[in-house]
């Protein structure tokens, strides 16, 4: 604790020129592409709202003691793909480089995947230039909004929050152990999920640190993944600009849905954005949720042949852009090749949709406008030929 202590804190809030030109960009297009990224980017931050169960997450993660001199870093939201992936030691086939996985905005820039990000912005700003200078130890934290193409079920969403921390202390007064850091860990556990929780780490690999650990929590008699970090890299604070002959220590970052998703035990991630006020008054922290009524579904397939370089994380996209919040799951039911009956370099796709909502009863007629729609842009925006 006593290493905490002499931090100073600061609020940081950089801002980016580029970010600001390619919202502007965004905004004056009219193809889908750029209209969806419009639309993810003016999603409110839940972090940032009182009251709101994943704002209570951060909030109780900074009310932890070794926190309290950590500075606070709000970063863009529009980073580019270089430093995103390249300065955080991304190998050069990871998934996340893909259009299929990551929000392209352009060949350059792209919709932020982590709020990791921070640590390029933090070390380059011109206070830490200076505490680096002088050796001092540094420590913040960031949180908010970021973009990862993925799955349609009700325990991920495109667009969710995550909360980063890290600390670096000079080499010259000690070197930071590996133990530090889980009691770091264990100490948000604690703070979300209660004092008497039981925890444990597993080793896991993250490209910006190593030895890396994921933390599981018992709950209900199961053990739930919900935390992760390691210790940096020291090439990755090279490549940031940062000697590691100079500085070691840890870092983490997780998803604030996750936690909240555990303690509530909530059966869908879609209730953390619903204004049902019979949703919302159970919102809480360690406030067991309670299904206020559970609506019908209803389920539509759709089958499709397209070309090889069909994407189905974008198709998921497609189909959150028409069926929004009433979209509970999509499955892919079925994908093979067939030469003969469909020519070279397609196949054959089939998905179910499984459209239900959490505050009314949904009716076919309404449901098969939506359906009609995808079909559609199925073909429009896929040139897919419908099955």
């Amino acid at each position: 604790m006593e290493f905490y202590e002499n931090l100073s804190k600061l609020r940081l809030h950089i801002t980016s020129p580029d970010e600001a030109r390619l919202r502007e960009e965004l905004k004056k297009k009219d193809d889908a592409d750029s209209m969806r990224l419009t639309r993810f980017l003016a999603l409110s931050d839940q972090t940032r709202i009182q009251g709101h169960p994943i704002c209570e997450v951060a909030t109780r993660i900074f009310g932890i003691p070794e926190f309290q001199n950590f500075d606070h870093i709000q970063v863009p939201e529009i980073v580019r793909a270089d430093q995103s992936f390249d300065l955080f030691n991304f190998p050069p086939d990871h998934p996340a480089r893909s259009a299929s996985d990551t929000y392209f905005v352009n060949s350059e820039y792209i919709l932020r995947t982590h709020t990791t990000i921070m640590w390029y912005y933090y070390v380059k700003s011109k206070e830490i230039q200076e505490r680096i200078k002088n050796n001092q130890p540094l420590g913040s934290l960031s949180y908010g909004k970021v973009y990862r193409k993925d799955e349609i079920d009700r325990f991920h969403l495109n667009v969710f929050h995550q909360i980063d921390g890290w600390y670096l202390h000079p080499t010259s007064d000690k070197i930071v152990p590996f133990d530090e850091l889980k009691n770091i860990l264990g100490k948000i556990a604690r703070a979300i999920f209660g004092e008497d929780t039981k925890f444990r780490f597993n080793e896991d690999t993250f490209p910006y640190t190593d030895p890396s650990v994921e933390m599981e929590i018992e709950r209900n008699g199961q053990w739930i993944e919900v935390l992760g970090g390691g210790m940096v890299r020291p090439v990755v604070l090279q490549k940031l600009g940062v000697d590691p002959n100079q500085y070691t220590g840890w870092a983490f970052g997780f998803g604030a849905e996750r936690l909240a998703i555990v303690s509530m035990e909530l059966p869908d991630i879609r209730l953390l954005r619903s204004e049902d006020p019979r949703v919302k008054k159970q919102l809480m922290l360690g406030n067991k949720y309670k299904e206020v009524s559970k609506f019908p579904p209803i389920t539509r397939d759709i089958s499709f042949v397209v070309g090889k370089d069909f994407f189905v994380n974008q198709y998921y996209d497609v189909i959150r852009d028409i069926g929004g919040d009433l979209i509970e799951e999509v499955q892919l039911l079925d994908k093979y090749e067939d030469e003969k009956k469909f020519g070279p370099n397609r196949v054959s796709y089939t998905f179910r949709a499984v459209y239900r909502s959490n505050d009314r009863t949904l009716v076919s007629e309404e449901v098969d406008k939506l359906q009609d729609k995808l079909y559609k842009e199925t073909v429009s925006q896929f040139g897919a030929e419908l099955r």
